[in-house]
C-alpha cells in the first residue's frame, strides 16, 4: 500500500496513520485500546491523590517557603489540573478512538497535556538551578533563593509555556469518520507540516535548552559534591539534599521526558518523509504512542520528588506522629533554602512568623 494523503476515509476495523488522518496506510492498534486507558487511568487516580495531599501540605502545613517550595506547588497545581482532565482521554481510548464530546475540549485535553509536560519540564529545570547554586554559590543563593524571587519566576514559566502552548489550540481539532469522531494529537493533513514546524522549534525551546541546562547543573554539582565536605553539619546536610534531589529530578527526565521526545521526533520525521512504507511508520507510531504514558507519569513522579527529598516534610510528618516540640530559630543565613513566609490565609489554625 502506497503512502499518500487520506482523504478523511471512513474504516471500521484499524485506524488510518494511527489516529492521525495523514497517510493511506492502516495499522493495527489494538494495543493502545488498553495501554491507554489503563495507564491514563492509574495516572488520573494517582496523580489526582498526591497532589490534592501536596497541595494540602503546602497551603496547610508550611510556614515557610523557599525557592524549591514555591516551584515544587506549580508543579503540583500543573500536574493536578492534568490528572483531572484524564478522565476523558480514558473513556476516548476506551471507546477506540470515539470522541463524543466536543471540540473545544478536544483542544483543551490535548493542550492540558503539553502544558503540563512543559511546565513540568520548566520547574524541574528551575529547581535544578536553585540547588546548583546552593551549591556552588551559596552567599549568592541567599537572595535569588527567597519565595518573592521564585514567585516571579513561576509567572514567567506560565506565561512562556502557555503562550507557547497556544497553538496546540489552533491546530489540534476533531473529524469525523463514519460513526466515530476523532480528537487528533497533532493537526489536520493540510496543516501537518507547520504543525511539524512547530513542535521542532518547541522541542528546543522547551526541552532541549532545560535539558542541556540541567546536565551542566549536574555537572557542576557533581564536581563539587564529590570533593570533601568541610565545616559545620548543616553544610554536609545541605550537599546531601542537593545529591537526592539531583538523582530524582534526572530520573524523572530518563523515564518521562527523554522516551516521550525521541520517539514523538522520530515518528514526525518519519510521518514527513515520502516513500516511507506502512510497516515502517507503524512502526514509529506505535513506538510514539507507547510512550505517552511516560510523558504522563511526571504527575505521579512529581509528588514523589516533593515527599522523598524535602527534608522539612520528613521532618513535619514525624513531629505529626511523636507530637509537637519546640523548634530553634534558624536565622535567614543558615541555609540558602530558607525564607520568610506564610501560610495560605485560607487555612488556619498556623500562626504567621513574624
Amino acid at each position: 500500500m502506497e503512502v499518500g494523503l487520506d482523504l478523511w476515509n471512513d474504516t471500521v476495523n484499524g485506524t488510518w496513520d494511527g489516529d492521525e488522518l495523514g497517510y493511506r496506510c492502516r495499522f493495527n492498534e489494538d494495543f493502545k485500546y488498553v495501554l491507554l486507558p489503563v495507564s491514563y487511568g492509574v495516572v488520573c487516580v494517582l496523580g489526582l491523590c498526591l497532589n490534592v495531599v501536596a497541595l494540602y501540605i503546602f497551603l496547610c502545613r508550611l510556614k515557610t517557603w523557599n525557592a524549591s517550595t514555591t516551584y515544587m506547588f506549580h508543579l503540583a497545581v500543573s500536574d493536578a489540573l492534568y490528572a483531572a482532565s484524564l478522565p476523558l482521554l480514558v473513556y476516548y481510548y476506551a471507546r477506540g478512538d470515539h470522541w463524543p464530546f466536543s471540540t473545544v475540549l478536544c483542544k483543551l485535553v490535548r493542550f492540558l497535556f503539553y502544558t503540563n509536560l512543559y511546565c513540568s519540564i520548566l520547574f524541574l529545570t528551575c529547581i535544578s538551578i536553585h540547588r546548583c547554586l546552593g551549591v556552588l554559590r551559596p552567599l549568592r543563593s541567599l537572595r535569588w533563593g527567597r519565595a518573592r524571587y521564585a514567585r516571579r519566576v513561576a509567572a514567567l514559566v506560565w506565561v512562556l509555556v502557555l503562550a507557547c502552548q497556544a497553538p496546540v489550540l489552533y491546530f489540534v481539532t476533531t473529524s469525523a469518520r463514519g460513526s466515530r469522531i476523532t480528537c487528533h494529537d497533532t493537526s489536520a493533513p493540510e496543516l501537518f507540516s507547520h504543525f511539524v514546524a512547530y513542535s521542532s522549534v518547541m522541542l528546543g525551546l522547551l526541552f532541549a535548552v532545560p535539558f542541556a541546562t540541567i546536565l551542566v547543573c549536574y555537572v557542576l554539582m557533581a564536581r563539587r559534591l564529590l570533593q570533601p565536605a568541610y565545616g559545620r553539619p548543616v553544610a554536609q546536610e545541605r550537599r546531601g539534599r542537593a545529591a537526592r534531589m539531583a538523582v530524582v529530578v534526572a530520573a524523572a527526565f530518563a523515564i518521562s521526558f527523554l522516551p516521550f521526545h525521541i520517539t514523538k521526533t522520530a515518528y514526525l520525521a518519519v510521518r514527513s518523509t515520502s516513500g516511507v512504507s506502512c510497516p515502517v511508520l507503524e512502526t514509529f507510531a506505535a513506538a510514539y504512542k507507547g510512550t505517552r504514558p511516560f510523558a504522563s507519569a511526571n504527575s505521579v513522579l512529581d509528588p514523589i520528588l516533593f515527599y522523598f527529598t524535602l527534608h522539612k516534610f520528613r521532618r513535619r510528618q514525624e513531629s505529626e506522629i511523636k507530637g509537637p516540640s519546640p523548634q530553634p530559630h534558624l536565622s535567614p543565613s543558615t541555609s540558602p533554602d530558607h525564607c520568610s513566609g506564610a501560610p495560605h490565609p485560607l487555612c488556619s489554625g498556623f500562626s504567621s512568623p513574624p
